[in-house]
């Protein structure tokens, strides 16, 4: 099944990644339908390893996989699993089994698990929690979906502002239904309004007569509830936060987002602006092949009407192409260099826009540095293929109008891999997934023709 995607080598001590030695006891388990056995041979892996493994197994496998290890599949493979094939593994898992998973979770972890189901599914998740937890879980889903509110958990620790240390922990020994895992105590006051938090390892090493707000910390702030998720995971980035409190319209203290959380945001923004950049969207390995054709389709007949666009402006010099072949050897050459100058442009100007390094207070500057650097490039490559056009054809002009050429594409590609991104950010349109026809339009229709029309005018 999956052993030619695993290397032979063992795993290390405590090291658990995928390969065919690890991989090869679980499939015999599967194959031979011994609970016992799989479920010995999957409890030393993490449950992220858990999760790839079901990612990689095919529908029929990954559903014998779920069923028949049972009521050990526990809730933090879900979380860890890709959102598209969260609902094979959901409806594979009995109700006794899914009620017993998602008690495991965190509040935000659920409302995570359940915006990748569908209504039936969904509501049997929400039917297998408690009441308490249902109804938090559903306060969160009714909040705009990559809002804070969707993203925060409920489970968090707070203390009034005018407590001091002694009385924080021992506050916190009389708890039996403390998170899991915190990292701030949040100080709020009389109406519930966060007013800062403090660390635990700052909470411990205080005296005990010590004000919570002598030791509050610095770094304090808060996250509106309907705050886009990205703009949470910018100020988790910026700001290297641990945990933020997130606050209602009337400022008040309905949950936190941490640090965890945040990242995946990140992460997950990241990987977006990629899979967009290279106009393939949300595509995913276990993605069907119908899916996948739908998405890619759409980019790829964009980029058929830019090239066509390309060949209008070739057909406009056919008789100049006809007469000097050479230019037909040439112009790959001259697009290609283009191309590749504008997408190290665009990249660079997406990831910065993403990041918020590209702004209106330096865009120019950025501008500029571009243009210089493609002139620069432009320059030591048109010296060049100058050279290789005198060489190669023994024709000097044609060297001249290459290397002119080279230079003119060069800027041109550093402007339009900065430019059109920008602007298509000023006009609310995703920089990352529309940037890269325009560039490549750009590049190739004034490469041609910047190409083309020297050599009309200088070699006729």
């Amino acid at each position: 099944m999956l052993d030619d995607h695993y290397s032979d080598d063992a795993p290390e001590d405590g090291d658990y990644e995928l390969n065919v030695k690890t991989v090869r006891p679980i499939l015999a388990a599967l194959e031979a339908g011994d609970a016992a056995a799989l479920i010995a041979a999957l409890e030393p892996m993490h449950a992220a390893d858990i999760a790839d493994l079901l990612e990689q197994l095919g529908q029929e496998d990954r559903v014998a996989l779920v069923r028949l290890y049972g009521r050990e599949l526990d809730g933090e493979i879900l979380s860890e699993l890709d959102e598209s094939l969260r609902e094979d593994v959901v409806g594979a898992m009995s109700p006794e089994v899914l009620a017993e998973a998602v008690r495991e979770l965190e509040t935000d972890d659920v409302v995570d698990l359940i915006e990748d189901l569908d209504e039936p599914q969904a509501e049997a998740v929400l039917g297998a929690l408690d009441q308490d937890d249902r109804v938090v879980v559903e306060q969160s889903l009714s909040y705009p979906e990559e809002s804070a509110g969707r993203l925060m958990q409920r489970e968090l620790v707070v203390a009034p502002e005018h407590w001091n240390v002694g009385q924080t922990i021992d506050f916190l020994r009389n708890q039996d239904d403390l998170p899991e895992q915190f990292y701030h105590v949040i100080l709020v006051d009389p109406r519930m309004r966060p007013t800062g938090y403090v660390t635990l390892g700052r909470l411990m090493g205080s005296a005990r007569g010590v004000k919570l707000t002598e030791i509050a910390e610095d770094s304090f702030r808060v996250i509106p509830v309907l705050q886009d998720e990205g703009e949470v995971a910018y100020a988790f980035n910026q700001y290297h936060l641990i945990s933020a409190p997130v606050v209602d319209e009337d400022d008040r203290l309905v949950g936190v987002i941490t640090i965890d959380d945040a990242m995946v945001i990140l992460d997950e923004e990241h990987e977006e602006d990629i899979m967009r950049l290279a106009g393939v969207g949300e595509s995913r390995l276990s993605d069907r092949v119908v899916d996948t054709t739908k998405r890619r389709f759409p980019w790829l007949a964009v980029n058929l009407m830019t090239a066509i666009l390309a060949s209008l402006v070739i057909a406009q010099f056919e008789d100049v192409i006809a007469q000097f072949v050479a230019l037909a050897v040439l112009m790959p050459i001259v697009a290609s260099m283009g191309g590749n100058a504008g997408t190290q442009s665009l990249t660079v100007a997406v990831r910065s826009l993403a990041t918020k390094d590209l702004t209106s207070a330096n865009v120019w500057r950025v501008i500029r540095r571009e243009a210089i650097v493609g002139l620069i490039n432009g320059i030591v490559f048109a010296v060049v293929m100058g050279i290789v056009g005198i060489v190669w054809f023994s024709t000097p002009l044609l060297g001249v109008v290459i290397a002119i050429a080279m230079v003119v594409t060069m800027v041109v590609a550093g402007l339009a891999g900065v430019m059109i991104p920008v602007v298509l950010d000023r006009l609310n349109i995703d920089p990352a997934l529309a940037s890269g026809a325009f560039v490549t339009t750009v590049t190739d229709v004034v490469g041609f023709f910047a190409f083309l029309g020297l050599a009309a005018m200088m070699l006729l």
